[in-house]
């Protein structure tokens, strides 16, 4: 009989649809850029920020180009599912730098189709199609930082 992991407390409720929206955004923006996942976020209901390290803004197309593309995953219905690891076989595929050191030793990876797979505790819709019409509705680049602000309808 397998035995149930147990993780650390999470301490946040996110809104399922808003928080898989984010894992596709990030997925698609360390693909395209090669800088990594967001460093700063802040994903709530009503509308949601990334800021990323980029050595240049995005351009209006670039942007556009991104909210197509998620509006693309989200039409294609994808599943998101669930894997349980140990933070052995976590180390040699994810960046273990935003693990709390006070982990588990069995950790949660988050997969949507063959788009987005991170480590992550929270809350995600079963299929894309539940995340609703993806909107990027102001971006702002500072001192190498890009700010993206989205919602969702």
């Amino acid at each position: 009989m397998e035995e149930t992991p147990v993780f650390n407390e999470h301490n946040k409720k996110e809104y399922p649809p808003m928080h898989t929206a984010e894992h596709l955004l990030n997925g698609e923006m360390a693909r395209r850029y090669g800088h990594g996942r967001a460093f700063s976020s802040h994903i709530e209901r009503k509308k949601s920020k990334l800021d990323y390290h980029l050595p240049q803004a995005l351009t209006p197309e670039e942007i556009k180009s991104l909210e197509d593309y998620i509006n693309s995953v989200v039409a294609a219905d994808v599943e998101v599912s669930v894997e349980y690891i140990t933070q052995e076989e976590a180390a040699s595929r994810f960046d273990m730098g935003r693990l709390p050191e006070d982990a588990s030793e069995t950790v949660r990876v988050v997969k949507v189709g063959d788009y987005d797979e991170c480590l992550c505790i929270g809350d995600h819709v079963k299929r894309t199609s539940e995340i609703g019409q993806f909107r990027i509705t102001s971006t702002r680049y500072e001192d190498g930082v890009q700010r993206i602000v989205f919602k969702l309808s």
